[in-house]
């Protein structure tokens, strides 16, 4: 690798970390900054594409395969690369964001994969951003520990060969970094920020542990989103000087454009495509999103009554499973975000048995391994799969060629028996201050009602009240959604939270501003795109 020239990136309103030096040298700015100048002009085409297609939807109320791409789709000799030895065995994965207890427990957990979150499960404060970073690092170079200061007890890594294999998810292509801005004051991308430092600090590094840079590839929408990534891995590995195909992506099928277009991300990433996921509630956003204004038979009910059997789900796994099988790569299934109660051994009974009965699901259909949220779900996830998988590391070789989803089964939401309900729109006004209020103090991974929730089921919360309202949903109760009465609600739940956590603790907290917040997402006649693009701007650090 040769010299790099400084770099002309600025680090902007932050206050200087604790060991930030180690994670933002001069040769790690400037292998961003060369990411930021090449690949960010395609990102923002990339992004307003997205726009496009949106009002695509908007006007036609549906969705088909691409007609553009139907050689990729009836080319039967491709295949993905193989999968190293590290990712060959994923049969249960766990996730969360990389503060440093958690970066310890994840790996310690007896998965065999931990999905290190700087997306989804992480408030992208500058601190989490850096000290992130600066966890992973230490514990590739064994030079991590933690000691609870509440309970004193001590946390220290396993042996090498126990801990789980890193794959990491970066923020999506909609996040910018505001922090980290070139000459120009335009911030960099924070996809570019976490992979281009993961990257930097850690490709050799792993290949020296026997492993490699991993990634997840979140919100992607479509097959040319996934070519940009190919190309940042193809311009990264020469970059460093490692060989191509070193890097693996796993990409998360988290948005209804993405279920019409599985075989084409595969195809971009084929020479480093791991395997896609299966994401429900980002799923489940994204239908929302892009079909909000598509009338009745596109109104979700209660967000915790779209089960996975739901069919318009059924076609999304078992397409899911389909291609992945037919082109090699590996299936992963969805999260089992349950966590469980020290107080309440038959809330735990019952719950285990729902993650029991979901792994085995997924496990029969053919997924090759899946997502808990906890590491007490671990044994659990790991039986459902061990009773199907034995000793082999995946069941690739169940092509499921029994499976036909036509276009309009993925859009199927009127085929699903259940209505919006009062109690639904409750839970959704709850879940929403709870969430953002924690976001807002830099938690992205928060237990809601022994639920880990991320800003997915933020996502989920706030479009469906959104929805609701303007699809003029009648509720159970015969109460007709509307602004007025989704502010009353948000309303008692404020006064319940204060009510709960007492005066003096809601006072330190970020309540006010979570429901100000929640309201403005939820009732705003002009919808955002993204709940954490404006929840960004007031996240402080």
């Amino acid at each position: 690798m040769s010299a790099p020239a400084p770099s002309p990136l600025a680090i902007v309103d932050a206050e200087p970390l604790p060991r930030q030096e180690e994670v933002l040298t001069e040769a790690a700015l400037a292998f961003v900054a060369e990411l930021h100048r090449r690949f960010t002009p395609r990102r923002d085409e990339l992004l307003a594409r997205r726009a496009e297609r949106r009002a695509e939807i908007a006007r036609t109320s549906t969705l088909d395969f691409l007609p553009e791409t139907a050689a990729i789709r009836a080319d039967d000799s491709w295949r993905v690369a193989p999968a190293p030895a590290a990712l060959n065995d994923r049969r249960v994965e766990i996730t969360g964001p990389t503060d440093r207890k958690m970066t310890i427990n994840a790996l310690n957990s007896g998965a065999r994969v931990w999905l290190a979150d700087f997306e989804d499960a992480s408030a992208p404060t500058w601190e989490n951003v850096v000290h992130g970073q600066l966890n992973l690092i230490d514990a590739y170079t064994r030079n991590i520990d933690f000691t609870d200061p509440k309970s004193g007890k001590s946390y220290a890594l396993k042996a090498n060969e126990e801990l789980a294999t890193v794959v990491m998810r970066p923020r999506g292509w909609h996040l910018n970094e505001r922090h980290l801005v070139d000459a120009h004051g335009t911030p960099v991308p924070g996809a570019l920020v976490d992979f281009g430092l993961y990257f930097f600090h850690n490709a050799g590094r792993l290949l020296d542990l026997g492993k490699g840079p991993y990634f997840y590839l979140p919100k992607t929408e479509s097959h040319l989103e996934a070519r940009l990534w190919n190309e940042v891995f193809v311009f990264a590995q020469d970059y460093v000087g490692i060989p191509q195909g070193t890097v693996r992506a796993t990409v998360l099928i988290e948005t209804i454009t993405a279920a019409y277009e599985m075989e084409e991300i595969l195809y971009e990433l084929r020479d480093h495509a791991s395997g896609l996921n299966a994401g429900r509630w980002d799923y489940l956003f994204s239908i929302v999103k892009n079909f909000r204004d598509g009338g009745a038979r596109f109104v979700l009910p209660d967000r915790n009554a779209v089960t996975m059997t739901a069919p318009f789900m059924r076609a999304y796994t078992e397409l899911l499973v389909r291609t992945c099988h037919k082109r090699g790569a590996h299936a992963i299934g969805g999260m089992a975000a349950f966590i469980p109660s020290r107080r309440d051994a038959e809330v735990n009974k019952v719950a285990f048995e729902k993650v029991r009965a979901d792994k085995d699901r997924e496990a029969n259909d053919g997924f090759d391994g899946s997502w808990v949220a906890h590491p007490d779900l671990v044994p659990i996830a790991m039986e459902s799969f061990d009773k199907v998988l034995g000793e082999k590391p995946h069941q690739k070789d169940r092509l499921r060629e029994d499976i036909d989803v036509k276009a309009a089964d993925l859009i199927a939401i009127d085929s699903l028996d259940a209505k919006p309900t009062y109690a639904g729109l409750v839970n959704a006004v709850q879940v929403g201050i709870r969430y953002i209020e924690a976001w807002l103090r830099g938690l992205g991974a928060v237990a809601i009602f022994n639920l880990m929730e991320d800003a997915a089921t933020a996502e989920i919360s706030r479009s469906q009240i959104w929805q609701w309202i303007n699809a003029g949903v009648v509720l159970d109760n015969g109460d007709l959604v509307t602004a007025e009465l989704a502010r009353e609600v948000a309303a008692e739940e404020l006064a319940n939270i204060k009510a709960e956590i007492g005066e003096e603790a809601f006072a330190a907290g970020n309540w006010q501003q979570a429901h100000d917040l929640l309201l403005t997402v939820a009732l705003d006649e002009d919808y955002a795109d993204f709940l954490t693009l404006p929840a960004y701007e007031q996240l402080k650090g």
